[in-house]
């Protein structure tokens, strides 16, 4: 390894002193490729294997909590006490390597598809249409009940229990993206009257003492519990960064080990309000104070732009996203010296499809991710 890139291997402790062998993340990524069912695919388990294999932390596909929560075709599950098999076969190909193993607990929300929910249901903080994922027509997603909401946030402790019992090293709460969680501290989103629209942080903060309880009740104190979250949303009223800085500061007085920021672009910029132009991330190492590590990602795709983010000193973590779908070797080339052989281009021509998943590499050929292409077709949509 170049000595410029030692810096990449770090170690990193997280918040409650579990140590990470270095600064790479698996980031959570959709693969479509659970069995239709939600449990996990042999396809699946050899995709998790090659990506967790070199990185410190690995992430697996945001996994949902209620089958009323299914955002995604081949998503997999951890309502069921019947997943908890398949889940204990990815925990130790993920494990294998020496990569701590975290399940990301999901639900859809509003973005889940009536496809594949029970009654083709979906429900939401307030009542809203929209297009989700594959749909080529908008669906209507009703407002969630305050009943629903109470056993959602029960789910998410029975997630977490489950994850645990499959052997794994933690759970990330997926409070980002437009799903569940994220769309209750949106003002996009919750247009609610009632204490759940008064006090727009009150579901995440109640998911995460579920969580963190259920931990304490079954795990002990090396279980890992993070939370994923989106900065800003492009629509007026939505997400600012002023809200941001929040829940932020919330979050930080929680027990929780590390916050994972969701970019598409790690060094990018504030839209509007008072921090409109400053570098999100800067400003999320600011709040946060050192009080737990924080995860960036974002179009990384080379050695030298993940060294450029980390250099930064405002993430303690990266996360790989569309860059180790399109070479699982990634963080291997940078450690053995091979970093000029990345691949960071999608070949529809590769032999070996850039071992991905059948389901998944469709979904690249049909250039449903924005990554750069050898044959310059234009992507449509983002991870």
């Amino acid at each position: 390894m170049k000595k410029k890139y030692e810096p990449l291997f770090d170690h990193v402790q997280l918040r409650n002193k579990t140590e990470l062998r270095n600064r790479f993340v698996l980031a959570p990524l959709t693969h479509v490729s659970s069995n239709a069912d939600g449990t996990i695919s042999d396809d699946e388990i050899k995709y998790m294997a090659q990506r967790s294999k070199d990185v410190g932390l690995a992430i697996t596909a945001a996994s949902h909590v209620t089958d009323l929560g299914k955002a995604f075709p081949g998503q997999p599950s951890v309502a069921h006490d019947s997943d908890i098999d398949g889940l204990k076969r990815l925990a130790k190909a993920m494990k294998e390597n020496g990569a701590k193993a975290v399940v990301q607990i999901h639900h859809g929300g509003a973005q889940a598809l009536p496809y594949l929910t029970p009654n083709g249901d979906a429900a939401a903080p307030s009542p809203v249409t929209l297009r989700s994922f594959d749909e080529e027509a908008e669906h209507h997603a009703r407002e969630i009940s305050q009943d629903e909401i109470e056993e959602t946030i029960k789910a998410f402790g029975a997630a977490t229990r489950r994850v645990i019992e499959a052997g794994f090293d933690g759970v990330e709460i997926h409070g980002a993206n437009r799903y569940l969680i994220h769309q209750f501290v949106s003002p996009h989103f919750n247009h609610r009257e009632d204490e759940w629209g008064k006090n727009r942080f009150k579901f995440p903060m109640r998911v995460v003492d579920e969580v963190v309880q259920t931990v304490k009740t079954h795990a002990d104190d090396s279980f890992i519990v993070g939370y994923r979250f989106s900065p800003e949303e492009p629509q007026n009223p939505g997400i600012r960064m002023e809200i941001t800085e929040e829940l932020v500061k919330q979050l930080i007085e929680k027990p929780l080990d590390y916050l994972h920021v969701s970019l598409m672009d790690v060094h990018s910029k504030t839209r509007a309000g008072k921090y409109q132009g400053q570098e999100r991330i800067a400003l999320l190492h600011q709040w946060i104070d050192g009080r737990m590590p924080l995860i960036g990602i974002g179009s990384i795709f080379t050695a030298d732009q993940a060294l450029e983010a980390v250099e930064s000193k405002n993430i303690d973590l990266l996360a790989l996203g569309r860059e180790i779908l399109l070479d699982h070797t990634f963080v291997d080339k940078i450690q053995t010296g091979n970093e000029d052989e990345i691949v960071s281009v999608f070949d529809p021509d590769r032999a070996d499809k850039h071992d991905l998943p059948p389901k998944l590499w469709e979904q690249f050929y049909k250039g449903f991710y924005p990554v750069p292409r050898t044959d310059q077709q234009d992507p449509r949509s983002s991870v």
